[in-house]
């Protein structure tokens, strides 16, 4: 975590937030809302700061109030894998609170990111205590661990066009939320999404765009066949 940039956001600056607003939090009684809100911190990531670093102890669970951030395995030194986009209103780090003492993937701010991070044993006491809240959080969780399967899936059985097809469908998906989404991933970032060399990916990019499926201006990437690019996903 990279601490010359990360600030703490305190009860005194414009930023701060009195209370997690995201509908979860909302199940809460008066005493549960008051045990988070005692157990938070409010902090501001700036880009290029790590949220989490694999393999680091994990006390807390992040929730993300605003910004973007990538979610990725780390393998050595010249190799990683992106599992995610994590956007606003999303947590980061649930298996702290159900499993893990560490953190099992490491987590980077695409922009700057204002982020609560609240200890995990309180997140804990609520599920236990909150049936609503719990049925919500393990959700959120088991979706997460869907995703990652499906992921892995992807790895195994579609080859490099059709995981490259299902990278940019995933990102342009995000278009909606950030429109310039392309423009903060380089195209080592869109290679390790589908598990392909750097080469590879800037090779397959121009193919898209030989083809008609894609534009390229710079970072920026348009899809102009939308559903030829399902029908690459769909036949891997």
């Amino acid at each position: 975590m990279n601490i010359d940039t990360m600030k703490t956001i305190l009860e005194t600056d414009s930023d701060f937030i009195c209370d997690i607003q995201a509908p979860c939090f909302q199940m809460l009684s008066p005493e549960e809302a008051e045990l988070v809100r005692a157990s938070k911190t409010q902090v501001l990531f700036r880009k290029d700061d790590n949220l989490t670093k694999q393999g680091a102890f994990a006390s807390y669970v992040l929730f993300m109030i605003d910004g973007l951030a990538k979610q990725y395995l780390e393998g050595d030194v010249t190799k990683s894998y992106n599992l995610r986009i994590i956007r606003q209103g999303e947590f980061v780090g649930l298996s702290a609170v159900f499993s893990e003492n560490t953190f099992n993937y490491s987590s980077v701010a695409l922009t700057d990111c204002h982020v609560f991070l609240v200890e995990k044993e309180a997140i804990s006491k609520v599920v236990k205590k909150n049936g609503m809240f719990g049925f919500s959080i393990i959700k959120r969780y088991c979706e997460q661990n869907t995703n990652l399967i499906n992921t892995v899936r992807n790895l195994m059985y579609k080859q490099m066009n059709g995981r490259m097809a299902d990278t940019l469908l995933y990102i342009d998906s995000l278009k909606a939320e950030k429109a310039e989404i392309f423009q903060l991933l380089s195209r080592k970032d869109l290679a390790d999404f589908a598990g392909i060399s750097t080469e590879s990916a800037v090779k397959l990019l121009k193919i898209f765009e030989k083809d008609g499926l894609i534009k390229l201006h710079e970072k920026d990437i348009k899809i102009v066949k939308h559903d030829a690019l399902v029908e690459i996903s769909r036949k891997g």
